[in-house]
């Protein structure tokens, strides 16, 4: 059996959020992050001029999740951050120390090793 990568997990990921717009609204405003893949030197030079940073979490969900449902308390999370990786993938040392920094900064943040974790994790964090 052939490994998924992780953009075949990655594009499944976005494949349910836009069939699932509907039960859940905030789907709609998810996006990537494209820090990642391998670059000629020309563009990724670009890229790093423009701000994109190593380690930065493949997925953002910019849904505040409030301590009481009601949204009358304190914010719980900012937003959820889901750093995508495949069966065979690492996180980096700045894959690591992103997901540190967002967690003190009071976001949600996720490595999930498949589509149906991801998912699983946002309908969790969605409170479904």
């Amino acid at each position: 059996m052939q490994i998924k990568t992780e953009h075949d997990e990655q594009k499944t990921l976005f494949e349910w959020a836009a069939y699932n717009w509907n039960k859940y609204p905030e789907l709609e405003f998810m996006f990537a992050i494209p820090n990642g893949g391998k670059r000629d030197v020309v563009t990724a030079k670009r890229l790093k001029d423009e701000g994109v940073k190593a380690g930065v979490s493949d997925i953002f969900l910019p849904a505040i999740r409030w301590s009481d449902p009601s949204g009358s308390m304190a914010i719980r999370y900012g937003g959820l951050f889901i750093e995508m990786k495949s069966e065979d993938g690492r996180l980096s040392q700045a894959q690591i120390d992103f997901i540190a920094a967002m967690k003190k900064q009071g976001y949600q943040t996720a490595v999930c090793w498949s589509a149906d974790e991801a998912i699983s994790t946002i309908e969790e964090y969605l409170g479904a």
